[in-house]
């Protein structure tokens, strides 16, 4: 199914962000796999850092343009958040050793949250996505556009249904 929301300010990102993080938590996934698609300035990074928010990170979040990964060791999680914007070729990130990055946990560390922007610019390398968020710019705000995967989980459909407008 796929789902949309409107996001009319910077704020509103954030918080559907954190929104996520929530839910992940909650149905104590070892693994979530989010992508986000949209054109540069659409709000992805934005998305990413209210993610991370929810996670309690402080710190400065920036797209990993030239590093493609930005790996963050937080309490609640461990999460690598991909940017394959200037990513020439997708066997590069075969190189990188990627399907590391997107293993499940062994039994008793932390689950693994792989935000990854730009997925297009990995096809046929990346895992499925659990959810793919992808946003437009609408005016001066955003509009998200949210496909639930079907390896995600009823929990997710029944979660993604009840707060967001189905298309």
């Amino acid at each position: 199914m796929t789902y949309f929301i409107e996001l009319p300010t910077e704020n509103a990102s954030m918080a559907l962000g954190r929104a996520l993080v929530a839910q992940f938590l909650e149905v104590e996934a070892r693994r979530l796999v989010v992508y986000l698609s949209g054109t540069l300035g659409a709000g992805k990074t934005t998305l990413t850092r209210g993610m991370l928010r929810a996670m309690n990170y402080e710190g400065a979040v920036k797209s990993p343009t030239y590093t493609l990964v930005e790996p963050y060791a937080l309490s609640k999680a461990q999460v690598y958040h991909f940017d394959l914007y200037r990513l020439g070729d997708p066997e590069e990130l075969e190189f990188m050793g990627v399907r590391d990055y997107f293993d499940q946990p062994a039994a008793g560390e932390l689950p693994v949250l792989c935000i990854v922007e730009w997925p297009e610019r990995g096809a046929g390398l990346l895992p499925e996505a659990d959810l793919h968020v992808s946003l437009q710019v609408v005016g001066d705000g955003r509009k998200a556009t949210i496909n639930v995967g079907k390896q995600a989980g009823s929990a997710w459909e029944d979660w993604v249904s009840a707060q967001l407008q189905q298309v």
